[in-house]
């Protein structure tokens, strides 16, 4: 009997016996419009923040944010719906799906809600009207919280489930852990899963009068997660997509593998509506629970993609969340985190920080947290100061926490047969990699 065969064959009552596994990836934000060059500039430690404009229509605020600038002008479509078809269109391309052979009945679409994109109802009814394609995309049907799960599933005719989470920030890995069990519980044979968010005015006013948006007078390296002199996070745009199948669907067809979902977890602190537990102990029994459900109790994840929003609070909770979960196995865990990079995506964080990781498992490279400087320190967990390391990444755990008191953690792992794998890219010239003989030394990518 051939792999091909042993694997189209799994037990059924064991789901870990036939995995949900990630085969195609879409991605914008400020730093590039597709896939690999917003990788690469997660390589390159380039920041894609900068102080907000009057044509970014964020109100009278100058604050730094990073801000996509590369979309067409196609007024009046919500930004966020023209960021997650943009990451829709390339997910399945990626994917190399031939649409004959797909049953668009089974083809499920999971898409968290935007997060305060209500700039079309500010136009005037003249405004709307001169729009070339208001017709099209008349104001009802970009308001709800559902638009743009039902905008990008109804573009390419997607019939089978269609789910939209408003979880704040942890709304793009519930979605993606959503669509998985969507497919193991046979609702559906595949799934677009993920999230998209842009900049509002209001929400933007909001978070400044909370306190929260970090200021300073050098935009791009405004947000520093884990470092003692943090002074808040920063807001972003962007989108990601994941398509999902189970792996003998997957193999059937052809289709290279990003990774394999291990498992998938979500808790809930009832604490408060913003704030975090001060002793971390709801996060670090999701930790403990995503680490056990994976298999990985006496080995633990190589490498974790942290939250890591750039704020006293979440920063030491995360970190005191991992050493508690996983004692000294955490001495010299390598974590890291892409907001100093990308911002705060809320809805849409979680998903591209999700697909991050996979990128990050396909090229065995744990990307640099940037503006770290003077490390918090919790143990000895490595959050990569401002360089990357090539290593070895087989299993990776991705957390996300939200406003509400959500958590979620989400456990990947590479493929076993290598074949199957999805084949590693190189580096970019411009990758900040940590010399192991001198940690202090940027080696640039061969």
């Amino acid at each position: 009997m051939t792999e091909a065969q042993t694997i189209r064959l799994p037990d059924r009552r064991d789901p870990d016996a036939d995995p949900v596994v990630i085969t195609g990836i879409g991605m914008g934000a400020s730093v590039g419009s597709d896939r690999e060059t917003v990788w690469q500039a997660i390589q390159a430690g380039r920041s894609g923040i900068r102080f907000t404009r009057p044509a970014d229509c964020v109100g009278s605020l100058k604050l730094p944010c990073a801000m996509v600038d590369w979309l067409p002008p196609k007024a009046p479509v919500l930004k966020s719906i023209r960021l997650c078809q943009a990451a829709a269109d390339e997910a399945l391309r990626d994917a190399e799906i031939c649409w004959p052979d797909v049953d668009r009945d089974r083809f499920a679409v999971s898409v968290a809600a935007q997060f305060g994109d209500i700039d079309f109802l500010y136009l005037t009814e003249e405004q709307r009207s001169r729009a070339p394609d208001a017709l099209a995309h008349p104001w009802h049907q970009q308001f709800l919280p559902c638009s743009v799960s039902d905008h990008v599933a109804n573009s390419y005719g997607l019939n089978g489930p269609r789910l939209c989470h408003a979880t704040a920030c942890a709304s793009g890995i519930v979605s993606t852990l959503a669509a998985a069990r969507m497919i193991q519980a046979d609702q559906a044979d595949m799934a677009l899963a993920g999230a998209s968010d842009s900049v509002a005015e209001i929400i933007l006013a909001a978070f400044h009068r909370m306190g929260v948006l970090a200021e300073a007078e050098d935009a791009s390296s405004a947000c520093r997660p884990f470092d003692k002199s943090r002074c808040g996070f920063v807001m972003g745009e962007g989108a990601a997509l994941l398509v999902l199948e189970k792996r003998s669907h997957a193999i059937a067809r052809g289709a290279s593998i990003y990774a394999e979902i291990a498992s998938g977890q979500m808790l809930c602190q009832a604490h408060h509506v913003t704030g975090l537990e001060e002793n971390s102990a709801t996060l670090e029994q999701l930790i403990r629970r995503s680490i056990d459900k994976a298999g990985w109790s006496y080995r633990g994840p190589q490498y974790v993609n942290a939250h890591g929003t750039g704020t006293a609070q979440n920063d030491v909770c995360e970190l005191k969340a991992l050493r508690g979960a996983l004692g000294d196995q955490a001495d010299g865990l390598v974590a890291s985190s892409n907001k100093a990079i990308l911002g705060h995506l809320i809805n849409a964080a979680g998903s591209i920080e999700l697909a991050l990781t996979a990128l990050a498992m396909r090229d065995n490279f744990a990307p640099p947290t940037m503006h770290l400087r003077d490390p918090e320190t919790v143990g000895a967990i490595d959050c990569l100061p401002e360089f990357g390391v090539q290593m070895e990444i087989d299993r990776a755990l991705k957390l996300s926490l939200a406003f509400g008191g959500h958590l979620v953690a989400m456990a990947l792992r590479k493929c076993p047969f290598e074949a199957h794998q999805r084949p590693a890219r190189p580096l970019s010239t411009s990758a900040r990699i940590r010399n192991a003989n001198a940690p202090g030394h940027l080696q640039r990518a061969a």
